[in-house]
């Protein structure tokens, strides 16, 4: 349910790939989330073939529910801790988080053009060619 609310209007293809699922799997699961009434199909508007896949007001407020007791569980467990392991936790999540940062500024996106190289005030020979460097 967090890809499909992620990815609305995702189709089976498109969510099995996502949850590195067997099409049939993915087709009796989103069965299971339509019949408790958690997900809606509706056909694609750019492929008759195609289904999309949306949540229902249900479905999100499931998904609300289930991150509020996330957090309420989280809360509870910290406050538990001591002031200084808080402080160690808290320092590895900002570690975690910097190298995560850099690590998505580092990867391509599909879309993205070739950037430009930077003005490095060196010409380039004709022709387009990168210069070589020696040494």
């Amino acid at each position: 349910m967090y890809v499909i609310e992620r990815r609305e209007g995702i189709n089976l293809r498109q969510l099995g790939a996502e949850l590195d699922a067997a099409p049939s799997s993915v087709s009796r699961l989103c069965d299971r989330l339509e019949a408790i009434g958690f997900v809606r199909r509706s056909s694609s508007t750019a492929s008759r073939r195609e289904v999309e896949l949306r949540l229902t007001a249900q479905g999100r407020a499931h998904l609300d529910r289930l991150r509020a007791r996330r957090e309420e569980r989280l809360a509870a467990a910290l406050a538990r801790a001591s002031p200084a392991s808080r402080a160690r936790l808290m320092e590895a999540v900002e570690t975690i988080r910097v190298a995560l940062t850099a690590a998505v500024r580092a990867e391509p996106t599909e879309s993205a053009e070739p950037a430009e190289p930077p003005d490095t005030g060196v010409q380039r020979p004709p022709g387009g060619g990168a210069e070589r460097r020696t040494g």
